[in-house]
């Protein structure tokens, strides 16, 4: 399985941070980086093979592949432009790296589920969950499966309802999504390669019965000020869950 880490983003409620490191690599203490939890979370469930896909301040991330390799990870850019206004958003940036997170002409990879991580979100979620999801949507029963989380303080309208049997309705409700999803190659292959939002594209799938959730309701954080990456910097349990 292969997963795939958004990192292009601006980060703008960083700044002035993000204005000379991109958001995800952005130092948080003891040598790690915001990107670190979702590589320590994939290395912990045994995936090492990852696109990520760059647009500010791109070059930044272009040692990155060499820097891994000794930890085991195969890890290649989707690179999308040089500055954030050549980014392509959640879906376009997606639609761009598909070559490489599942090849058409490659016939155990061009129909595999992949997951798709944002790397500015800090969690403990065990991505061995998906396993069970990866292989509904190899037997066509979903098409998607997101991971959601109670509604956080910066988004108390929250965006969907996620139901006991793992059904989703879009809108207003008390789950927001997590950043965490794995998904079927096949509903994005024939998409336009420009640059395009995620959402409302993706709740057709929950609208058809094509999309199941789950609420995780464990360590979960999108750092997105100032004051939550100092509270980050300082939490020692939360740094050990980016070591890998």
């Amino acid at each position: 399985m292969r997963a795939f880490i958004l990192a292009a983003g601006r980060g703008s409620r960083l700044r002035p941070l993000t204005d000379t490191t991109p958001k995800p690599l952005l130092p948080v203490a003891g040598g790690v980086r915001l990107i670190d939890w979702q590589l320590a979370a994939l290395a912990r469930a045994g995936i090492r093979d990852v696109v990520v896909n760059t647009g500010h301040l791109a070059d930044a991330f272009e040692t990155l592949p060499g820097q891994l390799a000794p930890r085991g990870f195969r890890l290649r850019i989707s690179r999308e432009g040089s500055c954030v206004e050549e980014a392509l958003e959640t879906l376009g940036g997606i639609v761009h790296a598909l070559p490489l997170l599942a090849p058409e002409d490659d016939p155990a990879l061009a129909d595999e589920p992949f997951i798709v991580l944002a790397g500015d979100v800090v969690h403990d979620f065990d991505l061995l969950r998906l396993r069970p999801r990866a292989r509904a949507i190899r037997a066509g029963e979903v098409d998607v499966h997101l991971v959601a989380v109670p509604n956080p303080d910066f988004h108390p309208a929250g965006d969907m309802t996620v139901h006991p049997d793992g059904s989703v309705t879009p809108g207003p409700g008390p789950h927001t999504y997590g950043c965490i999803m794995i998904c079927a190659p096949r509903i994005f292959r024939g998409l336009p390669d420009r640059s395009a939002r995620l959402f409302p594209w993706l709740w057709q799938f929950a609208r058809s019965g094509r999309m199941s959730a789950e609420v995780f309701t464990g360590f979960w954080e999108n750092v997105g000020t100032p004051a939550e990456y100092e509270r980050l910097r300082s939490n020692p349990a939360a740094l050990a869950l980016a070591r890998y």
